[in-house]
């Protein structure tokens, strides 16, 4: 295994492909986004009486370079990973139970499967770190691109090698890519991982300047004894490593979980490819603000689907700018808040494709109702 901060041709090819894509993310189509808008206004509606669902048809069109949009073909991806931190105690649950919950997934027994379902969307589980040799046929029911199992404990060193966090960043574009080419216009985030929340307020204590006592929260419900090793563990990882936000890679190497590198990488490549980006929970925020520092343009492609109960989540949707549609009190994962936004984006597209014209259906217009002066 390669030492931190060690550098190979490999490894300097691919840092070279992350940045190049970071490169290609195309700008918002505004002209496209406008004629969206501008549907919305001919439909039998007061303007702007459907609110947020008519931003999320303007919004996608403005993603998809065009106003009359199908139905989306959105893809959940589901990125599983151990964490070395859980040996830390941070969390209420073993790490056995992040391979359980993978062949939960593939049984079809989890939420997410349920959610996805309902939204018509694909999953797609990606075993990114797990600490677990899958037998078939969970083995061939999952795409596989870790190259270990668990990261190391953010607590006493950095999580993984800077070739580590490189190569799983170039693979999630890679497939991000992939599916984008095989028909996939919605990539939704989710995440599965013991100690993922903890490497989640550690990145976003990084990646906004807020302290742990405000980024860390109880993830699985954690208990105050616990909750209090979880700060402290976040404080000392940050206080031994020292990331900083300008080098986005190294914050991730330092403190990140295979899974949530992965996803940046999901979030940087379907950005290049013109899908959108649905964001799940904390984790796949966490993911997100080093995609962001990354490519700045990405954000452009991102659609926060809920505020989680995690209260640094609040503080990562701000610093990207990004809005939730819902909030729900959520704190599962698995990509079940993308799920359900997926949900409203088949709405969102539906309605000006399917809704009536004031001209169609013979209604008059608001401004039919204005007497002239005389």
């Amino acid at each position: 295994m390669m030492h931190p901060g060690s550098r190979t041709d490999d490894a300097i090819h691919r840092e070279r492909e992350v940045l190049d894509a970071c490169a290609r993310i195309p700008e918002i189509d505004d002209a496209a986004r406008e004629q969206a808008l501008a549907r919305q206004r001919t439909l039998t509606k007061p303007p702007g009486a459907l609110g947020r669902l008519e931003e999320l048809h303007g919004w996608m069109a403005g993603v998809r370079g065009t106003a009359m949009l199908p139905p989306p073909s959105p893809v959940i991806i589901v990125a599983a990973a151990d964490h070395g931190v859980a040996t830390e105690g941070v969390s209420a649950y073993p790490s056995a139970v992040t391979a359980q919950m993978v062949r939960n997934f593939v049984s079809g027994g989890a939420a997410i499967n349920v959610l996805a379902a309902h939204a018509g969307a694909r999953v797609l589980i990606v075993d990114a770190g797990v600490a677990a040799d899958f037998e078939a046929p969970v083995r061939d029911a999952i795409t596989t691109v870790k190259l270990r199992q668990a990261t190391d404990n953010i607590a006493a060193g950095p999580a993984m090698t800077r070739a580590e966090c490189v190569h799983l960043l170039a693979r999630g574009i890679e497939i991000a890519r992939e599916l984008a080419n095989d028909g996939a216009d919605a990539l939704g985030l989710g995440d599965m991982g013991i100690g993922n929340t903890t490497a989640a307020a550690a990145l976003t204590s990084v990646f906004t300047g807020h302290r742990p006592a405000l980024t860390v929260g109880r993830g699985t419900g954690i208990d105050d004894a616990r909750y209090a090793v979880k700060r402290e563990v976040v404080e000392r990882a940050l206080a031994l490593q020292a990331p900083t936000p300008d080098d986005p890679i190294g914050a991730l190497t330092a403190l990140g979980g295979f899974e949530m590198a992965f996803l940046a990488g999901v979030a940087i490549g379907g950005a290049a490819a013109r899908c959108a980006v649905l964001l799940d929970g904390y984790p796949t925020t966490a993911a997100a603000l080093a995609a962001a520092a990354l490519a700045p343009a990405a954000v452009e492609f991102m659609l926060a689907s809920h505020r989680s109960a995690e209260p640094g989540h609040e503080l990562a949707l701000a610093h990207l700018g990004l809005r939730p549609l819902l909030d729900l009190d959520m704190r599962l994962g698995e990509g079940t808040g993308a799920a359900l936004a997926c949900s409203l984006l088949t709405a969102a597209l539906r309605i000006p494709r399917d809704m009536a014209t004031f001209d169609s259906a013979g209604v008059s217009r608001a401004e039919d109702a204005l007497v002239p002066e005389t």
